[in-house]
């Protein structure tokens, strides 16, 4: 098997304002884009920007372009979910839109004036902002910042999450997600304050990830990486999301669940979620234009009551109950929930009566505090 790492070695180009050195972040980008030889190009304003990237299109890929630039909108936000279904009330810090991975199925390919990886370089303030929320919630936040990108994707170089981990360390109703497909993960091990920091990794059968996964960490890596951080004293988190069908896949979601027993510390994982591929109207589309052998949607798909294009229910309520029971032979003790189901598909499959998100938000953060609070 020869896997390609995608990092933040994979950019070619790194466009930026030279007013916008002030920000610490793109000073450290820019000076070691530097070291790394990569072509920096100055750009003045939005206009200028734009027609920078027109010429660029013609020569390169989005994913070997990296701009910098402030945020200007809401830098922590809750989870918008989807409508009609249980969401488990998660945080969002906005700190970077698009990502070096070139996953077939993601939601970001929806974005088809997107060009280049923008990072986010006005974030000095995010534990404050953070640490300000907390303070005016008496309950248990869990809070990520992979809604938009990967959250470790360039971290060696930008240090966002070691900042964000040792700033808010002390916030004891806080648990602070990083999720990834990256096995790059070193910089992290040396972190003297982790809090109730979680390094968290969305899994794959090894096929979906050559398939539909490019340029990630094969399964192998990301599982052994997830045992490095246990090792160094962080909490961890898996993710199967998104479960793809093909002939025998359980048998190989089951393998990678094995592969997890053989690695991992159960009481080390904070929890494990579950959702089976879906997709938004039109998005079919898209990806076939843009992945030209895709396979994804050739599945018999139907809209749910989300308005998402997703597996027949009873067939996804059995995908679920299979992957369940397996994971709880090696982690009984594991919380596992489902990423945007209905009221329905959390009874046919857990015996869950949740009528609201607010129901899974207190029987999850009823399993941290009992489990994991400092």
């Amino acid at each position: 098997m020869v896997d390609i790492l995608n990092s933040f070695d994979s950019i070619k180009i790194v466009l930026y304002r030279e007013t916008d050195l002030k920000h610490s972040t793109a000073k450290i980008i820019i000076d070691k884009s530097r070291e790394r030889n990569k072509e920096i190009i100055n750009f003045f304003d939005e206009e200028d920007l734009s027609k920078k990237i027109n010429v660029l299109k013609k020569s390169y890929r989005s994913k070997e372009v990296l701009i910098l630039k402030e945020f200007m909108g809401r830098k922590f936000q809750k989870c918008p979910g989807s409508p009609k279904v249980i969401c488990c009330n998660y945080y969002l810090l906005n700190t970077c839109f698009n990502c070096i991975f070139n996953c077939t199925y993601c939601f970001l390919n929806s974005y088809l004036n997107s060009f280049g990886i923008v990072q986010f370089i006005n974030l000095d303030d995010l534990a404050d902002i953070i640490k300000s929320f907390c303070n005016e919630e008496d309950r248990i936040l869990r809070v990520g910042t992979g809604e938009f990108t990967d959250s470790l994707m360039f971290d060696e170089v930008t240090s966002i999450a070691v900042d964000l981990i040792e700033a808010t360390s002390k916030v004891k109703r806080l648990f602070l997600e990083f999720k990834t497909k990256s096995s790059k993960i070193d910089h992290l091990k040396d972190v003297k304050s982790k809090g109730n920091a979680i390094l968290a990794w969305s899994l794959n059968t090894q096929r979906n990830i050559d398939l539909y996964e490019e340029g990630t960490s094969n399964i192998y890596e990301r599982i052994d990486a997830c045992a490095k951080a246990q090792s160094w004293g962080y909490y961890t988190a898996l993710h199967f999301d998104p479960i793809i069908k093909y002939d025998n896949f359980i048998d190989e979601y089951f393998q990678v669940i094995e592969l997890m027993a053989e690695k991992l510390i159960p009481s080390k994982i904070v929890w494990i979620s579950l959702g089976c591929f879906r997709y938004s109207p039109g998005f079919k589309d898209i990806i076939k234009n843009v992945f030209i052998d895709e396979k994804l949607t050739l599945e018999e798909m139907f809209r749910g009551i989300d308005g998402k294009y997703r597996y027949i229910t009873p067939e996804r309520a059995e995908i679920y109950k299979r992957i369940k029971e397996k994971i709880q032979i090696y982690f009984p003790d594991v919380f596992i929930y489902l990423c945007m189901e209905d009221s329905d598909m959390w009874y046919r499959v857990f015996g869950k009566d949740y009528k609201i998100s607010n129901d899974l938000e207190n029987d999850l953060s009823s399993h941290l505090l009992k489990n994991f609070m400092k």
